[in-house]
């Protein structure tokens, strides 16, 4: 396995990643949006400069379809995998696209019914793709619930939710580059709806337990990107995520909220 690191800010120089590609490499695989920087990853480049080596993509597009209209096509990614709940659906599903040619080179993960099209005592004919990965009874509900959810942020449009993130990013920021003693990760002249910050004399689980009694939720952690935290210096922070329905008001008792945990802790 060979890291490629993002600079101080969450971008991504595609050119490192031709660089790191060795003739043993069988895969990229890369976030399309940071969930520690909120920063989007330039992966039509970095999609492009991998096909030039003969190597296939995997993004993870988790954060990147809650805020943003992805076109798979356009990217010309390999794989591109997301999470149903982040998408404001339910839990325990997600979708994994991938180009035809792969779903019929691949062999199937999981037994059961519905993923074969003939069987006996010594042989196996595996049904088309994509039914030889789905063994079983599928989450019939959860995908149900994932389809309402999907048509509910259409109905809200991209566009509308998009403008509405990146205004309160930018104020999120603006409040926060006001207070003493905190840290903000990621690129200040691109704003993303997440906002992730850590202070130095307070530890990211004490600032988010008080924001916590207040009535305010935040994650804290690494956020299952720890050797990111090492390249930052910190082994927690805390993150805000924004999202359509969030306000300006509720950043700002974000801000105020922070700056009251800070004067309890120093």
């Amino acid at each position: 396995m060979r890291w490629v690191d993002p600079d101080a800010f969450g971008n991504l120089d595609p050119t490192a990643f031709a660089d790191a590609i060795t003739p043993r490499t069988r895969l990229v695989a890369v976030t399309h949006m940071s969930n520690v920087f909120g920063v989007l990853t330039p992966l039509e480049a970095i999609v492009r400069l991998a096909h030039e080596k003969g190597v296939p993509v995997l993004a993870d597009g988790t954060q990147a379809v809650v805020h943003h209209a992805i076109d798979v096509s356009a990217l010309d990614v390999d794989f591109y995998a997301l999470t149903g709940h982040k998408l404001y659906g339910p839990t325990g599903i997600g979708a994994l696209y991938a180009k035809p040619g792969w779903l019929e080179r691949m062999p199937p993960m999981l037994g059961g019914g519905e993923m074969v099209a003939t069987f006996g005592r010594d042989h196996v004919e595996y049904a088309a793709a994509p039914h030889k990965f789905e063994a079983g009874t599928p989450p019939i509900l959860e995908a149900i619930g994932l389809v309402a959810a999907l048509d509910y942020v259409e109905g809200v449009g991209r566009t509308t939710i998009a403008t509405h993130e990146a205004a309160l990013g930018r104020h999120a920021r603006a409040r926060f580059a006001a207070i003493p003693n905190i840290t903000v990760f990621g690129d200040a002249e691109k704003p993303g709806p997440i906002l992730t910050f850590a202070s130095a004399g307070a530890h990211a689980n004490d600032i988010a337990a008080i924001l916590d009694a207040k009535g305010i939720c935040v994650r804290a952690g690494a956020h299952c990107t720890q050797p990111l935290h090492q390249m930052l210096g910190f082994s927690s922070t805390c993150r805000a995520s924004f999202a359509m329905y969030s306000t300006l008001d509720e950043v700002d008792a974000l801000a105020d909220a922070v700056e009251e945990a800070l004067a309890i802790l120093k």
